[in-house]
């Protein structure tokens, strides 16, 4: 099966533009993918963009700088960008992973994307209770994934300083689901 594919708008860049200019310019699209009616979001190729990363990185560090010692990707891009944030901001990295990846002791949630569902996974006793944590995502659309997050960031006994996404799908009303959570898109659609 092939996919339509809606191209980014620009080549890579190298100015030190915004964030959201290079999300914008980058941001590829594919219809139906991985399934009829759902308009897949790639930010693969804003990634891929030296100039892009760097923006973003410093975007999400910049906006919450002071306030959290680490950094909780959620898998697999979430990775991409808490290792780097951890990096720049000189935070302790914690990995939220699908389930079945972490040995030990772990705390799991069950919870629903925008076309399944599946569950996440923390190792329990990485960071001192109370350690301030901000969580890191790619997207935020319907808010499952981030939701079930925050509840394992508070249930292993941190407290969430806040949450970084580089674009929120605001018609998809995900932001509702985090309650009070502090949440910075970079972009929003």
């Amino acid at each position: 099966m092939t996919h339509s594919f809606i191209p980014p708008t620009s080549q890579p860049s190298t100015s030190p533009a915004p964030a959201v200019s290079h999300v914008e310019a980058l941001l590829a699209s594919y219809p139906d993918f991985p399934q009829p009616g759902i308009l897949f979001r790639d930010l693969n190729p804003v990634f891929a963009d030296a100039a892009a990363f760097r923006a973003i990185i410093n975007d999400l560090a910049d906006q919450h700088r002071g306030q959290f010692d680490a950094v909780a990707g959620i898998e697999a891009r979430g990775f991409l960008l808490a290792a780097a944030v951890g990096y720049a901001a000189n935070a302790a990295v914690l990995a939220v992973r699908k389930g079945g990846k972490l040995p030990g002791t772990v705390l799991t949630e069950e919870y629903d994307l925008e076309y399944g569902s599946a569950r996440l996974e923390l190792e329990v006793g990485q960071l001192p209770a109370g350690t301030r944590v901000l969580i890191l995502d790619d997207v935020l659309a319907t808010g499952g994934t981030i939701a079930a997050t925050t509840r394992l960031i508070e249930r292993a006994g941190y407290s969430l300083t806040g949450v970084g996404v580089v674009l929120e799908l605001t018609d998809l009303h995900g932001r509702e689901r985090l309650g009070s959570a502090s949440v910075h898109a970079i972009m929003s659609i």
